[in-house]
């Protein structure tokens, strides 16, 4: 069994400690409504924030729609619901107590909010206190995969990049993870696949991070 010896774990948000998918459904079916188009399928619901995430274009998908307009409904939708559409996967606040007695926890997101506000959201499920550091898209030039954020984490903790486990659910979660020199999991939690997960070549894939305290010395 793969151990890691870690003195940081750096964390991606959503689809990772927080499940999103019911949001970015809310929000594609709110934009393609209000642009005219109904029975958004379930495919097409996820393959948007796919696609942003790694900033892909999208106008395949809306094909007679204004991409721009349509991202603007989407993104003010989404962080409209995401206070009553996210919650915690289960188990998380078990998970993150068991990770932060081993390491320091650190919080990377893409969340185009202040790290105030992922704070806030965080700490109405009593999730916060298990995090040292929390770096946004507001506090980078250079989101994800770029390892601006995760270099920020490590750098104000104190901790060698080579010392750092990245956790995400993403592919831009391993690729900034590689682009730092650190170590990488992947987690099947959110909205990638594990095929797509495993062209990445992480140093380890789970289920979710419910499983990640066993590989932890």
């Amino acid at each position: 069994m793969t151990k890691f010896k870690t003195e940081c774990i750096l964390l991606d948000l959503d689809g990772t400690i927080l499940d999103s998918r019911d949001a970015y459904v809310e929000a594609a079916k709110t934009a393609f409504e209000t642009l005219g188009r109904k029975n958004v399928a379930a495919d097409t619901a996820m393959e948007i924030p796919k696609r942003l995430e790694q900033d892909l274009s999208i106008r395949d998908l809306l094909v007679g729609l204004e991409v721009k307009k349509f991202l603007q409904i989407y993104l003010k939708t989404f962080y409209k619901v995401t206070s009553e559409k996210t919650k915690p996967f289960p188990s998380a606040e078990d998970t993150l107590g068991r990770l932060s007695a081993k390491a320091k926890l650190a919080l990377t997101t893409r969340r185009s909010l202040s790290a105030e506000e992922v704070f806030g959201a965080l700490e109405k499920f009593c999730l916060a206190k298990y995090f040292q550091k929390i770096v946004t898209s507001l506090d980078t030039r250079n989101p994800k995969p770029d390892p601006e954020a995760l270099m920020k984490c490590s750098s104000m903790l104190g901790v060698q990049t080579r010392d750092c486990l990245v956790v995400g659910d993403s592919v831009v979660d391993i690729r900034a993870g590689k682009n730092a020199g650190m170590r990488t999991v992947a987690v099947l939690s959110g909205i990638f696949s594990r095929k797509e997960l495993e062209r990445e070549k992480p140093d380890l894939i789970l289920r979710n991070l419910s499983e990640l305290p066993q590989f932890l010395e």
